[in-house]
């Protein structure tokens, strides 16, 4: 009943090794603008608002915040672009980090990327709600809190389904959001042409009053702050660098049409809103955001057609804050999977699920934003306080990674003036832009994003010294068992005679046969054989090895890095086979490519009995001295995992102690 209700809910299991199955799965341009795009656009929906805010008694001071806005978003898109064609694999601050200024460098923006793409999922659908029930009945308010966690584990259902099917399903919501909202900033510009020279002339009035209210520098620093506390809008300009892995061929292509796609319709969302706030009057209301505040001062006097606007316009304003959600799940668990590659993180967090999605990853992310969701209360404002901080400490290591590396290839780049120029006015407006957001924000509860983004880097450095800690013990143990076993079998061709021909070795049908799990040509592996051939003697005369090559984030890139992992499987096996062979055993080698090693295993098992029927499954587990739940949690019970499976078969496995 459990695998019929997953088949429903989330879809049927597809195979990885498929060579069709990696172009379906992927993003072209306007769907990734859709699934990647929808978090920079959504964020016109509260960015312009917080910034609008600031100004109080100024509201025409609005247009020049706008269009600085507005080239802000071309000057980071352009940055961004130029790590697109750095790095074309994707990984975007993570990689430009840890590649370009150092592994911690990269840690820390990975960090601030998994934090803010979890608030991107919190505040997004908090946002949407918020939006909805702007123009529902007051009596239903109480209900904002649960309608947003609904739609939060309604998301991280429909992620675990696929990327692509989330996108798909959502694509409609972003058509009515892209539709209504042009017409709305096209009606306002068309309504008030006979307008503009009063707004330009009220505009230059505004200024000179604010000038002679508040001096020039308080001028400028209301007007930074209105700019800085409007730092919302740009956030997921950067998803498309992380995401370049779910995009089509060519992906560098398909990636930089994305961005040009989130720029310009970003910016002219912006401007249109910021116009159209100045046109109306706008004036912030409580309980209702400032987009509905507008819709319902533009179409009030269009009767019942003008109602039925303002209602779709806010529902696929809602919708698409739910759809810019996506970018939260599609991003997040990657940049996890990156990061459990390089061991930041518990290596369970690089698999995939039978869906080819990181679904350990998508379900984090899900419970998180649940949990940060109760914790505020779903508070919009309070939310936007703990957003923004954290992407802009991405964006200032990714622009200073950039920077250097201009400076470095100088000599061998003839533009690398042009592209550090770019690079380094992002920088500075970056930083300018995080130092004021932090300095604004900390008391307001800026605090709390800069603890949890510390606290994850000190997690990820502990993980990062547990598993340095255990690879050096493996490592020890591969060199003293390989070193013993290069020994012997110098000791053994200087006597020809003890050595039996490799092809004169069959299969032995009066000895049993030992199935033996491994995982790579390594110590572990021997030591496994070395306890078989202790505990058991001559018992076993034949040897079969078995090992499933793992397809993780690392290795889903294509078909190229499948049959890469296939070889290099088939090549482990070879070593093992040609070892027992030579000591007069019959050895054989079966290998399999899968993204769940119990999953193949357990297929794998009855065909093999067939051919071996007296045969034992063997498989070796690490133990640690002082072993606690982390570290249980740290390294996979993949071999505990199959000998249930089995256990369920009827099939023996037995499972030999590795105490490290």
């Amino acid at each position: 009943m459990l695998k019929r209700i997953k088949h429903i809910v989330l879809g049927g299991a597809r195979s990885a090794t498929d060579r069709s199955v990696h172009e379906k799965l992927l993003l072209v341009a306007v769907l990734a603008w859709v699934g990647l795009g929808a978090d920079g656009l959504s964020s016109s929906c509260y960015g312009p608002e917080e910034a609008f805010r600031i100004l109080h008694a100024h509201p025409y001071l609005a247009i020049f915040v706008g269009l600085a806005t507005a080239l802000t978003i071309f000057i980071i898109s352009a940055s961004y672009i130029q790590i697109i064609k750095l790095f074309p694999a994707g990984g975007g601050g993570y990689l430009v980090g840890s590649k370009l200024l150092s592994p911690k460098a990269g840690l820390v923006s990975g960090c601030a990327l998994l934090i803010d793409y979890m608030m991107t999922i919190t505040l997004s659908v908090a946002s949407g709600a918020a939006v909805l029930f702007s123009f529902l009945p007051d009596a239903w308010y109480h209900l904002k809190l649960p309608v947003a966690i609904f739609v939060v584990i309604f998301l991280t259902l429909l992620n675990m389904r696929g990327v692509k099917e989330s996108v798909l399903a959502l694509l409609p919501i972003f058509v009515v959001f892209i539709l209504t909202h042009a017409f709305a900033i096209i009606y306002t510009c068309f309504s008030h042409v006979a307008d503009f020279s009063q707004v330009a002339q009220t505009t230059l009035s505004d200024a000179r009053m604010s000038g002679a209210e508040l001096g020039f520098v308080g001028t400028m620093l209301l007007f930074f702050k209105a700019y800085s506390m409007g730092a919302g809008t740009y956030t997921g300009l950067e998803a498309v660098s992380n995401g370049i892995p779910v995009l089509s061929e060519p992906k560098v292509e398909t990636a930089t049409r994305t961005m040009h796609y989130m720029a310009w319709s970003l910016s002219l969302m912006v401007i249109g809103l910021m116009l159209a706030y100045a046109f109306y009057k706008v004036v912030p209301q409580a309980d209702k955001t400032l987009n509905a505040v507008l819709f319902e001062k533009m179409a009030g006097s269009w009767g019942q057609p003008g109602h039925l606007f303002v209602i779709v316009a806010l529902i696929s304003e809602a919708a698409l804050l739910f759809v810019a959600a996506q970018t939260g799940f599609i991003d997040g668990p990657r940049i996890m999977g990156n990061m459990a590659l390089d061991k930041w993180l518990p290596t369970r967090f690089s698999l995939l699920s039978d869906r080819l999605v990181m679904q350990n990853g998508i379900i984090l992310m899900g419970a998180a934003s649940v949990l940060v969701m109760l914790l505020s209360r779903g508070s919009v404002h309070f939310l936007i306080v703990l957003y923004s901080i954290n992407v802009f400490i991405t964006f200032c290591l990714s622009q200073l990674g950039m920077v250097k590396h201009w400076w470095q290839v100088r000599m061998a780049d003839a533009k690398w003036k042009r592209k550090c120029i770019v690079n380094g006015i992002g920088l500075i407006l970056t930083t300018c832009i995080l130092i004021t957001v932090i300095t604004a924000k900390f008391f307001q509860g800026g605090w709390v994003t800069l603890i949890l983004t510390g606290g994850l880097v000190l997690m990820a450095m502990a993980i990062k010294r547990h598993y340095k800690h255990t690879s050096s013990i493996l490592t020890r143990l591969d060199d003293s068992i390989l070193s013993a076993i290069a020994s012997i079998k110098t000791n053994s061709s200087r006597q020809s005679e003890s050595l039996i021909p490799v092809h004169s070795v069959v299969y032995n049908p009066s000895g049993k046969t030992a199935i033996i799990m491994v995982n790579g040509f390594t110590g572990l592996g021997f030591h496994t054989i070395y306890n078989v051939l202790h505990i058991f003697g001559e018992t076993y005369k034949n040897f079969i090895f078995l090992q499933v090559g793992l397809i993780d984030a690392g290795g889903f890139k294509g078909t190229e890095e499948i049959d890469r992992l296939r070889s290099s499987v088939q090549d482990d096996l070879k070593n093992y086979v040609e070892f027992m062979k030579g000591y007069g055993y019959y050895a054989e080698g079966i290998c399999e490519i899968g993204i769940d090693i119990s999953d193949e295993i357990d297929k794998l098992a009855k065909e093999i009995l067939k051919k071996y029927p007296d045969a034992t499954f063997f498989g070796g587990q690490m133990v640690f001295p002082n072993e606690t739940p982390v570290t249980r949690f740290l390294h996979n019970q993949t071999v505990f995992i199959v000998q249930r499976r089995l256990y369920t078969l009827g099939i023996p496995f037995v499972i030999l102690p590795i105490r490290i």
